[in-house]
C-alpha cells in the first residue's frame, strides 16, 4: 500500500489539474475504481461554466477537462453569433480495472452557448462514434491505432475561413491525442527510486497526437498520418527506424537540431502565422504552423512543452524544448497543456481587434514546493524563443471548487474589448469542472467572473 500510495502521488504530479487523483492503475485487482463526484453548488462556484454530466450513462459523467472554446458569427447572419465549445471526459465506469493514466481524457463532446457562460451540452453526436453523445470517440476501426484506450482533445481550428466566421463550407480541423492498450513500465516516468514500482505496467501512457476532419463541427474523421499507429506526431525515441531520420534535422538557419528522447506527445495547440511568406524578416515567425505539446524527457524526467512547425498542418517537425520548467520558480515542478494567441490591439470606435507583434502562452504550471499547479504566462516575437511572465492565476481559496489546481487554459476575446479565459480546476474532493476568468486588457491580470445568476433572500 505504501508503494502504490508514492506512485499515485508522483503522477498526480506528473499529470497535474486533468488529473488530481490519487487512484493509479492496480493490475492486481479488478476492483471498480470509485466514481467521482459532482460539484455542488456554493458561494465559491460562482464562475463555473460546465460540470460532469449527472446522469450516470453521460459520457461525461467522471471527470472533464481541456475546453476549447469559439465564439462564431454566421456569415449567412451577423445576429447569429453563438460559442461552441469542445470538450474532453470520462464516465464513472471509464477504465473500470485501474489500468490506465488517471487523467480526465476519454471521448470528446461539444456543447453551446449565447453568451458563452450558460452552456448546453450536445447530446446527440456523431453516428459513427462508439457512444452516442461524442463528436471523437474511441478509435474501435483500427486496432493497431494509437487512440484505442482514450482519446483528449488539444485544439479545433477552422483553417478555411478566418477565425471569427463559420462559412458554411468551413472544414473544422480537431487536434487531438490519444492512448492506446499498450504497456509500458510505469518506472520510466517516475524521477525518484519507488520500493517495489519495478514491474509495475501501465497502459495509455505512450500517448500520441492525431487530426481529424469535420464539415459541421459535430462529426469528425480522423485523417491517418504518416506514423504506423496512424499518429501525426510521436514520442522521439532514437532506436525507433521510423525516426532515424530526425537525427539530421536542421532548423530554419540550417543549424543541427538536437532532439532529446520523449516519452509521450499530448494536449497539442496549434498556432498559425499569419505573416505572409514574402514578408517574413528574420525576427517573426518563419514558418506557417506552429505545435505545441506536452511531454516528458526521457534522459530528466522533466515535463516540458515541445513545439514542432509544418507548412500544411499535417505533416510536422520537431524543433525540440519551447518551455522547460526553471528552478526556484512555480513552474519548477513542470509544464504542460498550453494555449498560444497572438498580441492584439482592440478598437473601441469599430469593437474589433487587431493582431498585434508578438505572441503569448498560456500554460499550466506546477510548484514541486506545495504541489498546486497554477496558470502561468510566457511571450515571444517569433513562436521559438519565450520569456516567462510568472503566475497569472492562482488556486481558488482553501473552500471553493478550484482549490487544488487550475489549469488546461484557453483564451476567448470578446466584443467588449475583454478577453475571457475558460480553465480547468479542481476541489480537494477530486471533482473537475470548467471556469471563467476575465482580463480587462493586460493579460498578466485575471480575476474569476461572474457565470451564475444569484438572487437575493430576504
Amino acid at each position: 500500500h505504501i508503494m502504490k500510495l508514492s506512485i499515485a502521488l508522483l503522477l498526480s504530479t506528473l499529470f497535474g489539474s486533468e488529473a488530481w487523483t490519487t487512484n493509479i492503475p492496480n493490475t492486481n485487482t479488478n476492483t471498480a475504481r470509485p466514481s467521482f463526484s459532482t460539484l455542488q453548488s456554493t458561494t465559491s462556484d460562482f464562475n463555473v461554466v460546465l460540470r460532469p454530466s449527472e446522469s450516470p450513462d453521460a459520457f461525461d459523467s467522471g471527470k472533464i477537462g481541456a475546453a476549447r472554446v469559439h465564439r462564431y458569427a454566421r456569415d449567412s447572419d451577423e445576429s447569429e453569433a453563438e460559442y461552441v465549445m469542445w470538450y474532453h471526459g470520462r464516465d464513472e465506469g471509464f477504465d473500470a480495472e485501474n489500468k490506465l493514466p488517471p487523467l480526465s481524457s476519454g471521448r470528446i463532446g461539444r456543447a453551446t452557448s449565447r453568451n458563452g457562460l450558460h452552456w448546453i451540452k450536445s447530446e446527440v453526436g456523431s453516428l459513427s462514434e462508439d457512444v452516442s453523445d461524442v463528436s471523437l470517440g474511441l478509435n474501435k476501426e483500427s486496432w493497431w491505432g494509437f487512440d484505442t484506450a482514450h482519446v483528449g482533445l488539444g485544439q479545433v481550428m477552422l483553417p478555411m475561413s478566418t477565425p471569427a466566421v463559420m462559412t458554411e463550407g468551413g472544414v473544422y480541423l480537431m487536434y487531438f491525442f490519444g492512448g492506446s492498450y499498450e504497456e509500458t513500465s510505469i518506472v520510466q516516468y517516475l524521477d525518484q527510486e519507488v520500493e517495489g514500482a519495478e514491474g509495475t505496467m501501465i497502459q495509455g501512457m505512450n500517448m500520441k497526437i492525431g487530426v481529424a476532419l469535420s464539415q459541421d463541427g459535430i462529426s469528425f474523421g480522423r485523417v491517418e498520418g504518416d506514423d504506423p499507429t496512424g499518429a501525426i506526431m510521436s514520442p522521439y525515441n532514437e532506436s525507433d527506424p521510423n525516426m532515424k531520420y530526425m537525427r539530421s534535422l536542421r532548423d530554419d538557419d540550417g543549424s543541427l537540431i538536437n532532439l532529446e528522447e520523449e516519452l509521450y506527445c499530448a494536449w497539442p495547440e496549434v498556432a498559425v502565422n499569419d505573416i505572409p511568406e514574402d514578408e517574413r524578416d528574420d525576427d517573426v515567425a518563419q514558418r506557417s504552423f506552429y505545435m505545441f505539446y506536452s511531454t516528458m524527457i526521457k534522459s530528466t524526467k522533466e515535463k516540458a512543452i515541445g513545439v514542432a512547425v509544418s507548412d500544411d498542418g499535417f505533416k510536422w517537425f520537431k524543433r525540440g524544448v519551447a518551455i522547460r520548467p526553471e528552478s526556484d520558480s512555480l513552474d519548477d515542478g513542470g509544464c504542460a497543456r498550453c494555449t498560444v494567441v497572438h498580441k492584439a490591439s482592440y478598437d473601441e470606435e469599430t469593437e474589433t481587434w487587431d493582431n498585434a507583434n508578438g505572441w503569448v502562452m498560456f500554460y499550466e504550471g506546477v510548484s514541486s514546493e506545495d504541489g498546486k499547479h497554477r496558470v502561468m504566462a510566457a511571450e515571444s516575437v517569433n513562436l521559438r524563443d519565450w520569456t516567462k511572465i510568472g503566475a497569472v492565476l492562482e488556486i481558488g481559496d482553501d473552500e471553493s471548487w478550484d482549490s487544488d489546481g487550475v489549469g488546461a487554459p484557453h483564451l476567448c476575446r470578446l466584443d467588449d474589448g475583454t478577453t475571457r479565459m475558460y480553465y480547468t480546476g479542481q476541489g480537494k474532493d477530486g471533482s473537475t469542472a470548467i471556469g471563467v476568468a476575465k482580463s480587462e486588457g493586460d493579460l498578466s491580470k485575471w480575476t474569476r467572473e461572474q457565470a451564475t445568476v444569484a438572487f437575493a433572500v430576504e
